[in-house]
């Protein structure tokens, strides 16, 4: 959990982690609690690279081999 908060930050992380938060902070102030909710996803996505902000599946866990047809192996 360490190494997946602290390694492989991209822009795209950066992004929804800063952008979550803003969300966090408007939905307080304004006292839309339904919006807190909504900001602590995205947050969350930017900070442990799950979902959208990893990019591609964590791990390389979701690689999909491509099969050769019969017509190539020929």
């Amino acid at each position: 959990m360490k190494e997946r908060i602290l390694k492989n930050w991209t822009l795209t992380r950066a992004l929804f982690l800063v952008l979550g938060t803003i969300i966090i902070i408007q939905s307080i102030l304004s006292q839309q609690w339904f919006g807190i909710l909504f900001g602590s996803y995205f947050a969350s996505m930017g900070l442990f690279s799950f979902g959208c902000a990893a990019g591609n599946c964590y791990g390389g866990s979701c690689a999909v081999e491509t099969k050769k047809s019969s017509e190539t192996q020929k």
